[in-house]
């Protein structure tokens, strides 16, 4: 938001105003723009909103039984039934789904178990038994039988099956499970395959057809777990679970290099197909959602290092730069590949929720909600480049409605509430038809499909109206159940889990639940929700969307936007002690690494590559890879090398004094008009610029912390007047020699393109007097050099490095830029004297992107008890232990 630096005067006043005068809300939309107004969502309008839903939801349900059932889906349009296309068996957008087997109500079945309706649920479960046979002449996908049909059969028979809970059928014999177990069986051959890896499609009645593609996609071979896994548990026939696990794992272990899966695999070799491109969206997406939630039913931890492992490694590469857009990325190189993001990466955001990662999720999430406010839903295709959306249709999906009931359970902001009747409103207005809910072929002018697909009723208006439903069982529900992906409803008893003991070295148990939700709260202020985070104007910028007038009513004339600058998630380094730059050891021995019953112990960190990942609460970074070995939650890696304590006279044959150093320093910037003869310092205006900032010394170069000794007070960074600030713009990175001289003078540099020892040699010959380097990130650095390369540069001891962090430069270039934009002004800089402070929390490093730049946190004895961490470019690790 645009806020103002007078907020804290006017916020009291503001918010005695709203507690003596709360708007009234009826049916009407309100205005959710503004972080101070409240919600107005009553226990009455959500009740209001909640029947609404219900009501929309019984009008497709109904039509589909009036004019369709027993086919597949219902034409609302043409108010006929429809199933597959006989006529034109290449037609898949039908014959992929419709399989001739009552799809919509085998599809719906657990949805009357959220709107609380038993009689609903038992007619439904006889009209299936009544009705359904799978001994049909139909090719459908396996993924969308899997997940649609088999999946509803399994819920049903959960819950007309168990005993102690409403929906329990005194009738009910199994028959469900027995068509589910009947489907399993006709679905096996498409696992005939050289690689396990199951084909597309399969007919009903004959197996695979001759001729059949070999393609298929990830999301469709590895999309399997839940419901086949499910069946085995529920019948005790294995075979379903094992092919469907072989399949998962076949996606998984074929994932590239940098741990992304591809889209589409071939089932025959097991190779990926060109362009092999990677995302979240079609043809990706539910591998990563089955991975969790089969973790989250059955414990099994290897399907909890998968998601792991794959979540950091799509947060890594597929996530843009800002941490808001996940793009379409090439699956070897992490390189962009399109700028395109599809309706079904909606998902993410819930998912992201599922795993803990609630401020991630927020962010994504206001991107779609942009969309949807663009377009009054959510179009196929949106460019975010061009910022417009490229293919218009919207079937009714679910993903976003199902991203914003899981982000409103966490929460519990009213924000998703106003979302969701912004959704429900549209939904009504633009798809609501006689016969049952149209999908829209295009957004633009709201021209209706004759489709009415099975999971608008099986997924979006089931989520729609569980947001507005506070007291649904479901969200008192404890047990470890999950929604598919099609929003179907498993669960497995304790007698149908498998407790099987770790195969490798044994972990602490991790718990996975969604860590508390912290409201937004800035510097200044009261703590406030959603809307008043800084990420509500950011994407709305990203979609392209105008701000309206009621967000106008709420900026203020020197306001700021902000623009966030996101952290990355993951990190990997050849590790190396003190800044050394070391080659990989690929092959690290037992001497250097070795497994403990909890962990591992590294003996000599030199050489071995180190992957580190940010926990997903945000509360520091663990080591997940130690070379070739992978550490797992609950490991700990304890550190036991010395050399991360010896000073760089062992390391680097450098002179002990250079270790000496104060390794942070401070220095002040001031601007004073130029001193000439006819503007003597006397008559000098006041500072208009005079602040004192943190900043890090280099191990080589010109001792500024000797300098700060009153026996050298000759150094010219103590000079009372200052040194004069210049920026050389066509020379950022100072890594190119100098046009000028700069008598005395001090540059600024970027990091980058070059070393931080070249910049240094750069600014000497152009007579500066030193050299400031302005990092691409916050973690704090003491640049070094290799020994050879000091001893080989001239007389470099006259002339200073220090490096500053991103945000502190960004804001010092910033008030740099306004104090010369006056042209009566310059930049000067001093040394501030102060305390010496402790040196022993900084990490140090080099330019090398190999290196890492490791210290401890403290210098008491060490012991095995103690909970001393290693920290890495300022991340702490969370799961290390220092042991010398």
């Amino acid at each position: 938001m645009k806020w103002g630096s007078n907020w804290p005067r006017w916020s009291i006043a503001l918010f005695s105003l709203l507690l003596h005068k709360l708007p009234v809300f009826h049916d009407t939309e309100i205005d959710a723009s503004s972080p101070f107004v409240t919600s107005g969502w009553t226990t009455q309008r959500k009740l209001a909103a909640r029947e609404r839903t219900r009501e929309l939801w019984y009008h497709g349900f109904n039509n589909y039984m009036d004019y369709a059932y027993p086919y597949d889906e219902l034409g609302p349009l043409s108010c006929t039934g429809k199933g597959p296309d006989w006529n034109n068996s290449a037609n898949i957008a039908m014959n992929d789904v419709a399989g001739n087997f009552s799809l919509t109500l085998i599809d719906v079945i657990d949805t009357f178990v959220v709107l609380d309706d038993r009689q609903g649920f038992e007619r439904a479960v006889k009209n299936i038994i009544q009705s359904v046979n799978f001994d049909v002449d139909t090719k459908p996908q396996l993924f969308e039988t899997t997940i649609r049909v088999l999946g509803g059969l399994l819920s049903g028979h959960i819950f007309a099956n168990k005993t102690g809970q409403p929906f329990h059928l005194p009738w009910y014999r199994g028959e469900l499970l027995d068509l589910a177990l009947d489907l399993g069986k006709r679905l096996m051959p498409a696992f005939a395959t050289p690689t396990g890896l199951p084909y597309a499609r399969v007919n009903l009645r004959h197996g695979v057809m001759k001729g059949e593609t070999w393609d298929t996609c990830a999301a469709g071979a590895g999309t399997l777990i839940l419901e086949f896994g499910t069946l085995s548990r529920l019948t005790g026939d294995d075979r379903f679970e094992k092919a469907a696990k072989k399949a998962f794992f076949g996606v998984w272990n074929r994932r590239s290099d940098i741990g992304l899966v591809g889209n589409t695999i071939s089932t025959r070799n097991g190779k990926w197909t060109p362009p092999e491109l990677s995302g979240i969206g079609a043809g990706i997406d539910s591998f990563y959602e089955y991975a969790l939630k089969w973790y989250i039913m059955t414990g099994e931890v290897e399907y909890l290092d998968v998601f792991d492992d794959a979540y950091a490694a799509v947060m890594r590469y597929s996530r843009s730069p800002d941490g808001y857009w996940f793009r379409l990325v090439n699956m070897n190189s992490g390189d962009l590949a399109y700028y395109t993001v599809d309706s079904l990466s909606a998902f993410w955001p819930g998912l992201q929720v599922l795993s803990g990662d609630v401020e991630n999720a927020i962010k994504l999430h206001l991107l779609y909600y942009n969309m949807w406010k663009q377009h009054s839903g959510l179009p196929e295709v949106f460019d975010t480049n061009y910022r417009v959306a490229t293919s218009h249709q919207y079937p009714l999906r679910p993903e976003f409605i199902e991203s914003t009931w899981y982000l409103y359970r966490a929460t519990r902001d009213p924000f998703y509430l106003d979302v969701a009747e912004r959704v429900l409103f549209d939904l009504t207005t633009r798809a609501k038809v006689k016969c049952g809910l149209s999908g829209i072929q295009d957004l633009r002018n709201n021209k209706q499909d004759d489709r009415m697909e099975s999971f608008v009723l099986s997924e979006t208006l089931k989520y729609l109206y569980l947001i507005f439903d506070e007291e649904n069982k479901l969200h008192d529900d404890d047990s470890s159940y999950v929604f598919t992906t099609e929003g179907h409803i498993l669960k497995l008893d304790d007698d149908q889990i498998r407790h099987k003991p770790a195969k490798t070295t044994s972990r602490k148990f991790i718990s996975h639940q969604c860590p508390a939700y912290t409201a937004f709260k800035p510097k200044r202020g009261l703590t406030r929700g959603i809307l008043s985070r800084p990420d509500v104007e950011y994407a709305q910028v990203l979609v392209g969307n105008k701000p309206t007038e009621a967000d106008k009513r709420h900026w203020e004339y020197d306001g700021w936007c902000e623009k966030p600058k996101s952290e990355s998630y993951s990190y990997e380094f050849v590790l190396a002690p003190n800044g050394l730059t070391a080659p990989e050891d690929l092959s690290p021995s037992l001497l250097k690494i070795s497994t403990v019953h909890d962990g591992f112990v590294v003996n000599n960190i030199t050489g071995i590559r180190a992957k580190i990942v940010q926990r997903i609460d945000g509360k520091g970074y663990d080591v997940r890879k130690l070379g070739h070995y992978a550490v797992r939650p609950g490991h700990i890696v304890y550190i036991n090398d010395s050399t991360i304590f010896a000073p760089p006279t062992n390391l680097l044959n450098l002179p002990q004094t250079l270790y000496n150093r104060d390794r942070d320093i401070e220095l002040r910037f001031f601007s004073a008009q130029p001193i000439t003869p006819a503007t003597p310092q006397v008559n000098l205006d006041p500072p208009e610029l005079d602040v004192i900032v943190d900043a890090y010394s280099a191990f080589f170069g010109a001792d500024l912390a000797e300098a700060l000794d009153s026996s050298a007070a000759s150094s010219p960074f103590l000079l009372p007047q200052g040194l004069r600030v210049h920026q050389v713009h066509d020379n950022r990175q100072g890594c190119l020699p100098y046009e000028g001289t700069y008598d005395g003078g001090v540059l600024v540099a970027h990091r980058g393109n070059c070393t931080f020892l070249e910049k240094l040699k750069n600014a000497d010959a152009a007579s500066a007097a030193g050299v400031i380097v302005i990092s691409d990130e916050d973690a704090p650095i003491n640049p070094t050099a290799n020994a050879e390369d000091v001893e080989e540069a001239d007389n470099l001891n006259n002339t200073a490095l220090v490096f500053l962090t991103s945000s502190t430069g960004k804001a010092l270039l910033e008030l740099i830029d306004l104090v010369e934009e006056k042209g009566t002004s310059q930049v000067m800089v001093t040394l501030h004297r102060r305390q010496p402070a402790d040196t022993n929390t900084t990490p140090t490093g080099d330019d090398s992107e190999d290196s890492s730049k490791m210290e401890p946190i403290e210098e008491e004895e060490p012991s095995r008890d103690t909970e001393r961490v290693l920290y890495i470019n300022g991340h702490a690790l969370l799961n290390t232990r220092l042991l010398i």
